[in-house]
């Protein structure tokens, strides 16, 4: 912040308070309250608009290692492991004698986390898979439990911000949203066969989206026409029922995005496996950690953490789901959705 004189409510520029205003000019105090709100406005801009260095910035990394703290030689299981962010950090808490699990659904990124943790003193081994095949990513390993498991449930910014998985309305691609190959079934196969009131309740549920029957209604009307198999297309159609509206900073179509690429790659009923499957593969004194983006996620994690802490089998270190400060907030802003919830299994002091 540049010098300036203050007297009697007014404020005299004194070094130009920074690009754009004049020096040698008093201003109304409230204008530099208005430009200090503008310039973070510009930076939480440009930080939404650039990629991070390695495609994704990992959320909530100083909480994790801090709740789950890894020690040297545990066994830790990313169960998503995207772009290797967490995994790194984790890496050297747990070297020399430690044991990394990395596992993603997503080919391209479990290369590009290898690449990135190959330089690292710690052992790493890696599985294309889903978390929700936990047990047979055990199994192959020779592995019967682990003492701490991340999994970090949103999308990386690079899947985000590429045309091939047809995430994003930003650029126009195809319709796809399938993050594991394996699927058969992508997002323009599923609003071609869906009937009206299945993808209106498809929608309402797995985004709350107020407008869902609307939406659905010009979905089914707009593919009379011709196939929607674009990005551009389903967002068009999204808009030309909501118009402008933002359901606060986000953009309309967001949620039936959301919505679909939830339904694509069935990753409620994968999450609802792995909680069922965790707690017999946890050591005693194990951690758990779970980032959750969006609120089906999280109630589905809060209920599990609920009901092993009721069944005698972990404390809950979270009471209330931790969420990014100000300064991941400025840095990363697609961190404000992410809520960490952890838990520890079992006794630790035997």
């Amino acid at each position: 912040m540049a010098p300036r004189i203050s007297m009697d409510g007014w404020s005299f520029a004194r070094d130009g308070y920074g690009a754009g205003i004049p020096v040698g000019q008093w201003y109304p105090r409230p204008f530099f309250t208005r430009f200090r709100q503008a310039t973070r406005h510009q930076r939480h801009f440009r930080s939404i608009m650039e990629t991070p260095q390695h495609g994704h910035e990992p959320v909530l990394l100083r909480q994790v290692l801090q709740l789950t703290d890894p020690q040297p030689g545990d066994i830790v299981l990313d169960c998503t492991v995207g772009r290797g962010g967490h995994a790194a950090a984790i890496a050297q808490r747990i070297k020399p004698h430690g044991l990394l699990l990395c596992v993603d659904v997503d080919p391209t990124n479990l290369e590009y986390a290898k690449a990135r943790l190959a330089g690292l003193e710690v052992r790493c081994r890696f599985f294309q898979a889903n978390f929700a095949e936990l047990d047979e990513i055990l199994s192959a390993a020779a592995i019967k439990s682990v003492d701490v498991i991340l999994a970090d449930l949103g999308v990386s910014t690079n899947q985000l911000f590429s045309e091939k998985y047809g995430l994003s309305f930003s650029i126009d691609g195809p319709l796809d949203m399938r993050l594991d190959p394996r699927i058969s079934q992508n997002a323009a196969d599923l609003l071609g066969s869906l009937p009206e009131k299945e993808l209106a309740d498809l929608i309402y549920a797995l985004s709350e989206e107020r407008y869902s029957r609307r939406i659905a209604r010009a979905v089914v009307e707009a593919r009379r026409q011709e196939p929607i198999t674009r990005t551009k297309q389903l967002a068009d159609i999204v808009h030309s029922v909501t118009g402008p509206v933002r359901h606060g900073r986000i953009d309309a179509a967001t949620r039936t995005f959301q919505a679909l690429r939830i339904a694509v790659n069935g990753e409620l009923d994968h999450l609802k496996t792995l909680l069922q499957t965790l707690p017999k593969v946890i050591s005693r004194g194990g951690r758990a950690a779970l980032i959750s983006f969006h609120s089906g996620e999280d109630r589905l994690v809060k209920q599990a953490m609920r009901e092993w802490r009721y069944d005698g089998k972990c404390e809950i270190l979270t009471g209330k789901p931790v969420t990014a400060d100000e300064p991941e907030l400025m840095n990363n802003p697609r961190s404000r959705s992410a809520k960490l919830r952890v838990a520890r299994f079992g006794r630790t002091d035997t």
